[in-house]
């Protein structure tokens, strides 16, 4: 008999480690940074006290820090235009003609009108109680198609469904208690959305349909049908919500990369304009204390390219986990 049980969380099925998950997925994204930021400066703290040569002896003799500062400039300056870039690519699908925005407001009423069928009332316009609802009816036509099955007297089919069934409203239970008081523009509607493997469940219920066509009566068609048309329709709207999602985020990340850009700007120019060998004298902790000033400057003007990082990390790993569409499990 086949196996139609799946673990009910992204996580589980591409087995990687907790905390690495938590990292890429659900951490906050400036926490993410500043962490990052951390690591930066400890690195710079550790190379500047195993140097042979103090830095101030080193600021005395050369200009390689207003040298490091002023490419840091240059750099922050150059990176806040990708900014631009970032807003162009989410702008570029909102600019269009009259008639282009006619047509995809025609398209997304065509299919309200399908989930609204589907639904058998109108669909919910919060994407997490969107997502809810169509998780709900899966799990509903789910129960009907087992109900349909019960006294079938094919006992492997049954039990094939029986363990289908459980199976999906496990997993559903888990996404929907997840989806529950989430607001859109958090990673917290994408993730449980991510969770119902959607994919699998097209996969298995087609294979199942067809290796007992002959068999199954006209309600019993009908029911996997049914069952096979509400998952098909998540896959739609959760490909739909999360690109929504990638929009926001993206431009949640220029106007991040915007402020920290400002912060940094300021930091390397005053590094470059105020600070020499002889601004910071004495030591703290017994490392001298222009080395702490200019470690922590140096971790703060990279915070824009942090900042960057972190997001990406999150958009690019949701992209590789999400590159299908319907039943072909890349995971």
């Amino acid at each position: 008999m086949s196996d139609f049980s799946t673990d009910s969380t992204l996580r589980e099925r591409t087995n990687v480690n907790d905390y690495w998950f938590w990292l890429l997925f659900g951490a906050n994204r400036w926490a993410v940074a500043a962490g990052l930021a951390v690591l930066v400066f400890l690195a710079f703290m550790a190379f500047g006290t195993l140097k042979a040569t103090s830095i101030r002896t080193t600021m005395a003799s050369s200009d390689m820090v207003e040298t490091l500062f002023s490419g840091l400039l240059g750099s922050i300056i150059t990176g806040a235009t990708l900014v631009v870039t970032i807003n162009q690519l989410v702008l570029s699908q909102e600019i269009g003609s009259l008639g282009n925005q006619r047509s995809r407001m025609d398209r997304t009423m065509d299919f309200r009108q399908n989930t609204d069928d589907l639904l058998g009332t109108t669909s919910p316009a919060d994407p997490a109680s969107y997502v809810d609802a169509l998780i709900a009816t899966s799990e509903y036509r789910a129960q009907r198609l087992r109900d349909a099955l019960s006294d079938t007297g094919n006992r492997r089919l049954r039990e094939e469904v029986d363990e289908y069934v459980a199976d999906l409203l496990e997993n559903a239970e888990h996404a929907r208690t997840h989806l529950d008081g989430t607001d859109f523009g958090t990673f917290d509607v994408v993730s449980p959305a991510l969770d119902y493997n959607y994919d699998r469940k097209m996969h298995d219920i087609r294979t199942l349909g067809e290796s007992h066509a002959e068999e199954l009566t006209t309600e019993q068609r009908t029911a996997f049908r049914a069952l096979l048309e509400a998952i098909t329709m998540y896959g739609v709207v959760r490909e739909y919500v999360k690109n929504l999602y990638i929009q926001w985020a993206l431009v949640k990340l220029s106007r991040a990369i915007l402020y920290a850009a400002v912060i940094a700007f300021v930091v390397a120019g005053g590094m470059i304009v105020f600070v020499d060998a002889g601004t910071f004298t004495g030591t703290l902790l017994g490392i001298e204390s222009v080395l702490w000033v200019v470690s922590a400057a140096f971790a703060v003007s990279t915070l824009p390219f942090l900042v960057f990082v972190s997001y990406v990390l999150r958009l690019a790993t949701i992209a590789k986990q999400t590159l299908s569409m319907g039943p072909l499990m890349l995971s």
